[in-house]
This record gives structure tokens, C-alpha cells and sequence, in this order.
């Protein structure tokens, strides 16, 4: 059965065993005994390192198996739209409001004297429990029937072993699955800038945003931006690099003040070049087209506003994988930043011959 289509009570309902095991999944068991327990082959998309670590989806059951080597399970990734209900005590973890859970969380650590911390995302971690928490966008169907991106957040989780409990993130094999190391920590609030205290930036498809123009080096960048020094450097070496040798390749700037990131790809010249300009949802600056703002607001009126804009212009929408609508012809971008429970728009704008 397919999510979108998978009621609450459809959901499995597993009960967590705090570093033992989840639902009939215990951690130590191998990839064959996995496999005997679940429901459904593995949907693809796994992956396996170099070093024999190695993670695996199982999309019917709605969770990811993480495995160290020897094909061993460490840790168990729960989807929050069609993964199975989790309960620990009488709190229900998986798919549910984030600050409710919280709140139910820090309640039940508080009775068992328990300690709970902020993880990378600024949500719930229990290293007694082996409970990192997380969130997802919420989906479901619009008036006219069709899947939609929701507005707000729901919780997903990652249970883990005794030997992954006290960093579940920073643990190598949970680093193949999603490595959050060059992500912002966030340490659990979300600050959003008022509409009138943001810039207007104006934006001219496939040429420039506000004072950024496409083809720009890092210098002239962080000069548009009155100087701004940015506040982290992403790049990466050549592929066949592998011993870390040779020219590092410039990727994105952030720049926290400005509330925009600077793509960039590497010209023939050598020197990047700008392609890509992110505005963040929270603190970015309002961006609007045909009078539509872009940044900074409900997602799903965003949404509604660039789909007539489309019909009524004829023109051609293009969807990312998280549900963002974009229109075609313009690389123009639209997705969402976490606020809480509840989420903002965000704007990318490339230039014309840039991989979105």
C-alpha cells in the first residue's frame, strides 16, 4: 500500500525496547534475520561503503536499516509518514505534532530521571533510550484530490544500539546514511524575520537576485553584500581525488546576515562562479514575482498562488522531490524551512544552464 494512501490505523504499531531492539527488529541482528521479520523486499536505493557499512530501505514497512560491517544492525530509521507508530511508555513518538512529543518526552525523562539534550536539528535526544528525534513535511490531499505538501512538521526517529547511543549522528554508520556534520546545529528555536523588517530584492530570471549576479566570483559576492565575511564554506575535492590532493573546489557560501548562499560551479578560468542563490525562509529577503512573495510565507498559499499563476500564463510547473513548486523556464526553485511545527517558504534562483 502505497503512503499517501495508508491510514493511522493502517500503521504498524511497534513497541521501542530502549537499546535493545524496536518492534521485532533487535539490534545485532544480520541482514538475512532483518529481512525474515519485515514485511516486503527492500525498496533499492541502499547503499554500501567501502569500509562494509551499509544502509537499506524498506519502503513498505516505511523505515531504513542501518547495518555496521558484517551486515549487523546498529540503528533504525522510522519514517514519519509510513513508518510504523513507536511507542516508548505512553509516549507515541513517530507522525505526530513535534513540540506535543516533546513536551510527552520530557515529562516521561523527567519521572524516570532520565536526561534528554537538543540533537543536531534542535529536536529530542535520549541516549538512554537510543532516541535521536526528528521531523518531516507533512502531505496529504488538497480540495481538488490531488498530494500536496502541508504546512506543518511531523515527527520522524532514529533508535540505535547501546555503541551508537551517546552520538547517534556523529557514529560512522549512521554518517552513510545522512551525514549532518556541514549542517547547521540548531539549538531548538526558530526566529523568523518579520515581513517589513526583510530587503526587497528584485529578481530578473536566469540574470541576477537583488545586488547578486549570476557569473559573479566569491570576491564580488561578499562585496555585493556590503563585505559580509561568510559564515561557512562548503566545496569538495574532485572526484577522483580520493587521498584529499589536488585543487578544492569552492561549492557555497553562506552568508547569516544577508540570509542568502552563494552556489557556486567552477569556471574554466578556475574560479567559481556564481550560479545559485538561495533566500532563507526565516531570515532571507522577500523576492517577489508577478507580485507573488517568495520567502517567508505558508507554503501551501505559496504553493496555490504559483499553480494559478501557471494556469492562467500557461505556463509549465516543475516539482522538487520535498513537493516544491517551480516554474519552468525560470529555474526558480520553492521549498520549505522548519518554524517550529510549522514551516516557511524558501526561494532558490539559478542561473540558466545550472543542475537544480
Amino acid at each position: 500500500m502505497s503512503w499517501w494512501d495508508r491510514k493511522p490505523e493502517d500503521r504498524a504499531r511497534w513497541i521501542l525496547d530502549p537499546l535493545v531492539g524496536v518492534g521485532p527488529l533487535r539490534f545485532g541482528m544480520d541482514s538475512d534475520e532483518v529481512e525474515a521479520v519485515l514485511v516486503g523486499p527492500f525498496s533499492g536505493g541502499g547503499q554500501v561503503s567501502a569500509d562494509g557499512m551499509s544502509w537499506v530501505p524498506y519502503q513498505e514497512t516505511g523505515l531504513t536499516c542501518i547495518y555496521d560491517r558484517g551486515m549487523i544492525l546498529v540503528a533504525v530509521a522510522v519514517d514519519a509518514l509510513e513508518g510504523p507508530l513507536v511507542r516508548v511508555g505512553e509516549v507515541e513518538l513517530v507522525g505526530r505534532v513535534p513540540s506535543q512529543v516533546r513536551a510527552e518526552i520530557f515529562e516521561l525523562a523527567r519521572r524516570e530521571t532520565t536526561a534528554v539534550r537538543a540533537n543536531w536539528s534542535g529536536d529530542p535526544e535520549i541516549a538512554a533510550w537510543g532516541v535521536s528525534m526528528g521531523t518531516a513535511q507533512d502531505w496529504g490531499r488538497s480540495p481538488e484530490g490531488y498530494l500536496q505538501r502541508q504546512d506543518a512538521l511531523i515527527t520522524s526517529a532514529l533508535f540505535v544500539g547501546p555503541e551508537l547511543a551517546n552520538d547517534p549522528y556523529g557514529a560512522a554508520p549512521v554518517m552513510h546514511w545522512r551525514d549532518v556534520r556541514e549542517l547547521g546545529r540548531n539549538p531548538g528555536v526558530w526566529p523568523v524575520t518579520p515581513d517589513c523588517d526583510r530587503p526587497r530584492w528584485e529578481w530578473v530570471p536566469l540574470e541576477r537576485v537583488g545586488p547578486l549576479r549570476f557569473g559573479m566570483s566569491p570576491a564580488q559576492v561578499a562585496a555585493a553584500l556590503d563585505g559580509e565575511i561568510p559564515a561557512g564554506r562548503l566545496g569538495d575535492f574532485p572526484h577522483w581525488c580520493f587521498r584529499r590532493a589536488g585543487q578544492w573546489n569552492l561549492g557555497e557560501d553562506r552568508f547569516e546576515k544577508a540570509g542568502v548562499s552563494a552556489h557556486y560551479s567552477t569556471h574554466p578560468d578556475g574560479v567559481p562562479r556564481l550560479g545559485g542563490v538561495p533566500a532563507y525562509g526565516r531570515t532571507g529577503p522577500q523576492v517577489l514575482y508577478a507580485g507573488i512573495p517568495l520567502v517567508g510565507v505558508t507554503p501551501t498559499v505559496l504553493d496555490t498562488a504559483v499553480i494559478q499563476h501557471a494556469e492562467k500564463h500557461d505556463m509549465g510547473l516543475r516539482f522538487t522531490p520535498s513537493g516544491g513548486v517551480g516554474l519552468d523556464g525560470l529555474n526558480l526553485s520553492l521549498s520549505a524551512a522548519r518554524v517550529g511545527d510549522t514551516s516557511v517558504s524558501e526561494a532558490s534562483f539559478y542561473t540558466e544552464h545550472w543542475e537544480m
